[in-house]
């Protein structure tokens, strides 16, 4: 019979494993979003579902899920409208780090991306149908080149900080939207997203 040995904590290997309840958390791309919503700040399902304008039915039913997995906690309930509304907070991001994702299987990536990808189809197809690119300020860019291994990871960065200052602009807007009535935020409001995808061509 082999016999276990511990090890110090210096000596200790790193963990070379990702938590299953982050793949559950992030697998399906509804929780994302709600996740997103919920790294903002404090909502309860009716409030998530309005923002992202999924039915409330779906978003309970995703809430439960992050709460099962510890990507959210209750924070407080409050009566509304005769029911008692739950408001919840996240404890996990919305999206995985890099040295994440580097730990995840390949069939796990897969799915994760191919999931991404049909959800962000589908949003721009409708988008498109009701004229969401006429605006001159939206972009739709494509482009195919080759890069070096140092090149590679220096664009690659910048898309991730694209995505970071997008999210610094969202907190700034919110301010300022904040201080308007409603029929007024209603008017400034832009509801907008964006995609970024960098990959190898097959």
């Amino acid at each position: 019979m082999s016999k276990a040995v511990s090890k110090s904590k210096e000596s200790r290997e790193p963990d070379t494993t990702i938590d299953v309840r982050i793949l559950k958390a992030l697998g399906h791309p509804l929780r994302q979003r709600v996740l997103q919503v919920l790294n903002r700040g404090i909502a309860s399902p009716s409030q998530i579902a309005q923002e992202i304008e999924e039915p409330l039915s779906n978003v309970s039913y995703h809430v439960k899920i992050l709460e099962s997995c510890d990507a959210i906690e209750l924070v407080k309930t409050e009566p509304v409208r005769g029911a008692l509304e739950h408001f919840y907070r996240a404890t996990m991001g919305a999206a995985l780090e890099q040295e994440q994702w580097a730990l995840l299987p390949e069939s796990a990536k897969n799915d994760l991306a191919g999931e991404a990808l049909r959800q962000i189809g589908r949003h721009a197809s409708e988008a498109a149908a009701s004229g969401g690119f006429e605006d001159p300020k939206s972009i739709v860019s494509w482009i195919n080149f080759k890069l070096d291994d140092e090149a590679y990871a220096k664009l690659s960065e910048e898309a991730l900080r694209l995505v970071d200052f997008a999210t610094d602009l969202e907190a700034e807007a919110a301010v300022r939207l904040a201080r308007l009535d409603d029929e007024a935020c209603k008017e400034a409001e832009r509801r907008l997203e964006l995609a970024t995808l960098l990959f190898h061509r097959a």
